[in-house]
């Protein structure tokens, strides 16, 4: 997806409803308890047969934080008592017993993701602990070859640390900046002095990390167009191989924390478009490549080349150069993608624990994909990386007449081709610069599901 990116703030504000992010389809809204681990064991077996089995992406979640971030919706343990790590590392491992033998060992681990909350609060004997045993379970890549990240928090490690993970097999990280200005980490509990970020990302340039991630936030309180835009050229500085620009979505009936933010303090909608639109053009006037929704990347990086290539996906840790990939997940509340199914564990420790003990995978929730969810994943997956549907590789692979199956889809998608959104023809679909921004839009055109959830407002806004 070559094309530049086209801010239109009418456009926007017209079409700024709420929907999902496709990290999944059907999104986990869908997903349900009469799914089971039995559900998954036989899906993970059903992988391996097919003509040639994937390889696999490792995901590991360390839920573990020692201060709580106001802005966060993510699943985590916030604590000061390191003692707990221990009894969480060791359940871990015994899921990863419980999963290793459903996967053909020589399945090599093409991918490793460890996130959390915060992957670092492990010390680094731990660190070194569990990456070993990961190795001694799963064909991890003794090369480094691999794409195998992490997330850091910059205010919780040394370089003697970066040192440490890139000694065991790292060579990717995400380092959590949010913002540089300090009145805006004060107004969210975070508080990094630029110099300690830094320092950990210039450890990682000197340790040959190959791709580097700075993780910002538009939207938080006290956040102006020109302090952002500080931030960005600070950033810019720094020249970081990925940079993800998340929209801050407040939402605090749903996450505690946010329940602390003074809504008086954030930005109005005026002011979040105006920081957006600043964003794209000094980043892309910088030299990063817009990836989409909220991904930028410099040209030469993994990102980039899959997106040109045609082989970009997206996952529940965002856009991948990785699709051709069975996820398997562990850690509270982690999600799987294994063959046509979606399995999520339970979302606390104590239910963790009990179903490990019990020597059960601990499988909360999940979905089986039906034939019209497969398709449709397709479609959405294509429309939000690369920017196109091309219709007949479609009828082919599935063995259908796009025309007659999507009669519904394709008609409704004339309102947004007549406000400048894409363009159809008899071969298909390309999203254009004014729709780039919108993509979510175009995509939530071809769910099946997302009529019985929308009502609920179980999504952040497009924007």
């Amino acid at each position: 997806m070559t094309t530049p990116v086209q801010f239109d703030a009418d456009l926007i504000r017209r079409y700024d409803t709420t929907g999902p992010r496709y990290t999944s389809y059907p999104t986990a809204v869908s997903f349900h308890e009469g799914f089971t681990a039995r559900d998954l064991a036989d899906c993970a077996r059903g992988s391996n047969e097919e003509v040639i089995p994937k390889p696999l992406s490792l995901y590991v979640h360390i839920p573990f934080c020692d201060t709580v971030c106001f802005y966060c919706g993510c699943n985590k343990v916030v604590t000061k008592d390191h003692g707990r790590v221990a009894p969480y590392l060791d359940h871990l491992q015994q899921e990863a017993r419980l999963l290793q033998p459903l996967f053909d060992a020589d399945r090599r681990v093409e991918q490793l993701h460890w996130g959390g909350g915060t992957p670092t609060f492990l010390d680094e004997e731990e660190i070194r602990s569990l990456m070993a045993f990961l190795r001694d379970r799963f064909n991890l890549r003794d090369d480094d070859e691999g794409d195998y990240a992490l997330e850091l928090d910059p205010r919780k490690i040394t370089p003697d640390t970066v040192a440490l993970l890139r000694e065991v097999g790292f060579n990717r990280v995400s380092i959590g900046v949010q913002d540089f200005d300090p009145a805006v980490q004060e107004a969210v509990n975070r508080i990094q002095p630029e110099a300690q970020t830094r320092a950990i990302y210039e450890a990682a340039r000197r340790q040959g990390f190959r791709s580097i991630n700075f993780d910002l936030i538009y939207g938080l309180p006290r956040q102006t167009p020109a302090s952002f835009a500080a931030t960005v050229d600070k950033v810019l500085a720094l020249r970081p191989d990925r940079v993800a620009v998340f929209n801050y979505a407040h939402l605090p009936h749903m996450f505690k924390p946010q329940r602390r933010i003074d809504e008086a303090e954030l930005p109005g909608p005026a002011e979040k478009l105006e920081i957006l639109q600043d964003t794209i053009e000094r980043l892309t006037a910088g030299g990063y490549v817009y990836i989409g929704m909220d991904h930028f990347a410099l040209p030469d990086d993994s990102l980039a080349v899959a997106q040109r290539e045609g082989s970009l996906y997206r996952n529940f840790q965002g856009f991948s150069p990785h699709a051709e990939c069975d996820l398997v997940a562990m850690g509270i509340s982690a999600i799987s993608r294994v063959g046509d199914c979606y399995a999520q564990n339970v979302r606390t420790l104590d239910e963790y624990y009990a179903r490990l003990d019990a020597g059960q995978l601990p499988v909360a929730r999940g979905i089986r994909l039906t034939a019209d969810d497969i398709i449709r994943r397709d479609i959405i997956n294509e429309i939000i990386c690369h920017g196109r549907l091309d219709i007949s590789p479609l009828e082919k692979r599935y063995g259908l007449d796009f025309a007659e199956y999507f009669a519904a889809e394709w008609e409704a998608l004339a309102p947004m081709e007549q406000d400048g959104l894409l363009q159809r023809s008899e071969t298909g679909l390309v999203v254009t610069p004014v729709g780039r921004l919108l993509v979510r839009n175009i995509a939530m055109v071809f769910d099946r599901y997302l009529p019985r959830h929308q009502a609920g407002q179980r999504f952040s806004r497009v924007i």
